[in-house]
């Protein structure tokens, strides 16, 4: 989520960086203290690969919102979540929903979670159905 958030900050500050670059550059400077977990480093590569459907997906799904006017790490949390939910069918739809709120209710403003839910709810129902 923190190199999501970092990659999102750059560009909006006028200074666009990829989040591979990024994920480059802290895969680098890491220490086995420090060391990204493995699905970290799938989760930021599955997003940079599909920013462009996830982004519409967010746009798409966030009625009266627009990514623009979505606190940093609400946009950082969707795409993590949206990535999971389309892109990643080990995680259970409804464990991915519930680690974003989680992320949102800890990281970000108290409305966040509520709108996340909510968001990431509706975007689910693109996923395939679970194999049971």
């Amino acid at each position: 989520m923190a190199v999501l958030y970092e990659a999102d900050q750059h560009t909006r500050s006028g200074h666009p960086t990829s989040l591979l670059d990024l994920l480059q550059k802290r895969l680098q400077i890491t220490t086995a203290q420090t060391a990204l977990p493995q699905y970290a480093v799938d989760i930021v590569e599955g997003v940079a690969n599909h920013l462009e459907d996830i982004d519409e997906a967010i746009s798409t799904f966030a009625h009266g919102w627009t990514l623009d006017r979505m606190p940093a790490v609400d946009r950082a949390v969707l795409r993590l979540g949206t990535w999971e939910l389309l892109y990643n069918h080990d995680v259970p739809k409804a464990v991915a929903i519930d680690e974003a709120v989680n992320l949102a209710g800890e990281l970000s403003t108290d409305e966040s979670p509520e709108f996340i839910n909510g968001l990431l709810s509706r975007i689910a129902q693109l996923r395939q159905p679970e194999a049971g």
